[in-house]
């Protein structure tokens, strides 16, 4: 069967495990024979400071960058990322969007304000958006800091790939002692999306 290309634009602030998760999707579709391409930024990552990652596979990609208006998917792990890279989005694109929001340094010291009609401006370039709190799923798993696996968890019911590589991808990348709950945050992603 062809591999169909898939465009995946990972966004959100340093600190969320954002490049993990770009560095498992990528992995899961080259387990899965897909020629994948991926390329990061870290803007002051440490620091809150915005983070992407693209995410190219398909039968053969040549550039690790997705062009404007190309992405097939935006997970976004903070809402105003999402607003910053929707030059990426089009009507095919499909936005995976948490519901945090997370104030940056112009908007916590009172210079900027903090949009309010954040999904209005998601919703005039795609009406395909799933939204979640994916804070509040992993707080209740036991830890937010699986907050990226139930994100990733999302995606991943949507792609077309086996069920199976997922956990080879988690038991590969995170330390042994995080695999279980990471994997709980995956499948309770997967179920939110209803692919159980």
């Amino acid at each position: 069967m062809e591999k169909q290309d898939c465009n995946i634009l990972i966004v959100g602030v340093g600190g969320q495990g954002n490049i993990l998760a770009g560095k498992i999707i990528s992995e899961a579709f080259v387990a899965e024979g897909y020629d994948v391409k991926q390329s990061e930024v870290h803007g002051m990552a440490q620091r809150g400071g915005a983070v992407s990652a693209h995410v190219r596979a398909g039968a053969k990609v040549y550039s690790p960058l997705i062009p404007e208006t190309d992405a097939d998917f935006i997970l976004s792990f903070e809402q105003l990322e999402t607003l910053r890279y929707l030059n990426y989005a089009s009507r095919k694109t499909t936005v995976i969007l948490n519901t945090l929001r997370s104030d940056p340094p112009s908007v916590a010291i009172g210079r900027e304000e903090y949009p309010a009609d954040v999904l209005e401006k998601i919703r005039k370039k795609t009406k395909k958006i799933i939204t979640l709190d994916a804070n509040s799923i992993a707080k209740e798993l036991g830890t937010e800091r699986v907050t990226n696996s139930v994100l990733v968890g999302c995606l991943a019911a949507l792609l077309p790939l086996k069920k199976s590589v997922w956990g080879k991808m988690y038991r590969k990348f995170v330390k042994e002692k995080l695999v279980d709950i990471n994997l709980k945050a995956l499948e309770a992603g997967m179920e939110l999306v209803g692919k159980s």
